[in-house]
């Protein structure tokens, strides 16, 4: 065994405890195990005087005894300090405990994880925190050494900035005294509320502001694509005509709490606005659920409402997605019984199924909801075969242009629910269709045309009769509305409407929905046995809110 050298410095009583290969060493050295390691290394003490080589050292006096920081950035690859105190069994929690080393730890008083040196570590404990172990110190014999910060390089009582007979600053974990901050003043009760009140000032004025930046603007001019008026000819076939629509047309996906359901519905403009049926997308409307539109080329894009009305059942929602291939909305008005037509759309959600059929007949009285929010369709029957799932999709004629949005099919009496097509499907109009998705992308809300009379739903008689009393509070015949302009009165009967006869209160509705508000409509008005043809001039009011 090799002894030991002769030395008056102390020793160091752990000195040749096991290592801990897992403890964090630490960056500081004491006096004590520098003297340690200049005996292994047989120098001498480190408090003897310095070698020539080091004449302004020594010069300057014996070396101080107190700790000396060494930066850990400059600590020899692979190697860590061997200095440093292993944390004892039952330590403090925080420190690394035998066998165990915190993950990534670099802590002021702390070198980088990492191999430990193989010479012997002192295992005495270790203060917690950035405090790190001075020299040990004992008060006599037998008493366990104090931890604490190291003690000062000198032996004065006070740092040499420190004036005598005062408390000497805490030390930082580098030795140096700490900025002591002064305790800030409490804000005195009589700002307290002029400051609130400031805040919530802010607070309001930043969420209106917020609120209108971030509102999406819509469009001054809807800018629907426009039918040329030219004779454009017709397609070969079925097959040019579904190749030419199908990728402008969108199956449309709505979940809501109480389900799910699917329709369609097509590109009306190049930056994601979508046409579509309103009770397709009611469930999703309010926050009520999300509506998901699918393309064609199978891709999936969230969609919001840009308005809706229950009036014409017709909504317009976007997606955020540029370049789409809108479709042109033709002239529904140039459609005759026998022109043939193209149905597709989504029913049952089999996207992209085409269909084909004739107009059927034109004018058809369609009527769906009840109360405030009916739907009153003046539509296109046709035979093409349209089922659930299709409402919102094209009807379109042999040029590829949409005449109708595909709305309704019939079902036989005492069918509770849709069961399929029939050969009875009806769509809206494509005119009706543009101008109620104009208002719609420019304002949001739908305007309709309107008499300004009451209908008598028990009158049995030839054609439709004002009401003689008024009902629930409304007036029979709206003052100074277009048909009191006119000159009808209470219980006048309506025959006809632009000569076209009228046997149910639905015709004239849908026939009167059908026009614009400012249209004049002509009206053959029998009173008594005087019958007589009246020019009407429509007015205008707005969708009811869905």
């Amino acid at each position: 065994m090799t002894s030991e050298p002769t030395t008056d410095a102390p020793r160091d009583p752990d000195r040749d405890a096991p290592v801990n290969p897992f403890a964090p060493p630490s960056s500081y050295r004491s006096a004590v195990h520098d003297a340690g390691a200049a005996r292994d290394a047989g120098a001498a003490p480190a408090d003897a005087p310095r070698a020539s080589s080091e004449p302004a050292a020594a010069a300057a006096g014996p070396r101080p005894t107190g700790p000396r920081p060494t930066d850990a950035r400059f600590a020899p690859p692979g190697a860590a300090p061997t200095s440093a105190a292993a944390p004892a069994p039952g330590a403090t929690p925080g420190l690394a405990a035998p066998g165990y080393a915190p993950a990534r730890q670099a802590t002021p008083g702390y070198a980088p994880s990492g191999p430990v040196a193989s010479g012997p570590v002192a295992s005495g404990p270790v203060a917690s925190g950035p405090v790190v172990s001075g020299p040990s110190t004992s008060s006599g014999p037998g008493e366990p050494p104090v931890l604490g910060p190291a003690p000062a390089p000198t032996s004065e009582a006070h740092p040499p900035d420190a004036p005598a007979g005062e408390p000497s600053p805490p030390l930082d974990s580098w030795g140096r005294p700490q900025r002591v901050r002064r305790p800030r003043r409490a804000l005195g009760v009589v700002w307290v509320v002029p400051l609130l009140l400031l805040a919530l000032l802010a607070g309001a004025a930043g969420g209106y502001l917020g609120e209108r930046w971030l509102e999406r603007p819509r469009p001054v001019d809807a800018a629907l694509p426009q039918a040329t008026g030219e004779d454009v000819g017709e397609l070969t076939g079925v097959a040019e005509v579904a190749a030419q629509v199908l990728p402008s047309v969108v199956a449309i996906e709505v979940r809501a709490a109480d389900g799910e359901g699917t329709g369609s519905g097509f590109v009306l403009r190049e930056d994601g606005y979508i046409l579509t049926n309103n009770h397709v997308v009611a469930a999703g409307a309010d926050g009520g659920g999300e509506i998901v539109v699918v393309f064609a080329d199978g891709g999936e894009e969230p969609a919001e409402i840009v308005g809706r009305t229950t009036a014409y059942d017709l909504a317009v929602i976007k997606v955020e997605r540029t370049g789409l291939t809108p479709l042109v909305l033709g002239d529904s008005d140039a459609v005759v019984v026998g022109d043939p037509v193209v149905a597709i759309g989504a029913p049952l959600g089999l996207q992209g199924t085409v269909t084909t059929g004739i107009v059927s007949a034109l004018n058809r009285p369609v009527s769906a909801g009840s109360g405030q929010q009916t739907a009153f369709i003046n539509a296109i029957q046709t035979d093409a075969a349209i089922n659930p799932g299709n409402s919102g999709g094209p009807l379109v004629d042999a040029t590829g242009q949409v005449i109708g949005i595909n709305s309704a099919i019939a079902q036989r009496p005492g069918a509770t629910q849709a069961a399929g097509s029939i050969g009875l499907g009806f769509a809206i109009g494509s005119n009706q269709a543009r101008r109620t998705a104009e208002q719609l992308i420019e304002t949001g809300v739908a305007t309709y045309p309107v008499v300004g009379v009451l209908l008598d739903q028990r009158y049995q008689g030839e054609g439709v009769q004002v009401s003689t009393e008024a009902q629930n509070g409304v007036a029979p015949v709206t003052a100074d509305g277009p048909a009191d302009r006119a000159g009808i009165e209470p219980g006048d009967v309506i025959v006809a409407i632009d000569g076209r006869p009228v046997t149910e209160d639905e015709e004239l509705i849908v026939a009167i929905r059908a026009k614009a508000p400012g249209d004049s409509v002509t009206l053959t008005v029998r009173t008594g046995d005087e019958e007589r043809d009246v020019r009407v001039v429509l007015d205008e009011t707005q969708s009811a809110a869905p």
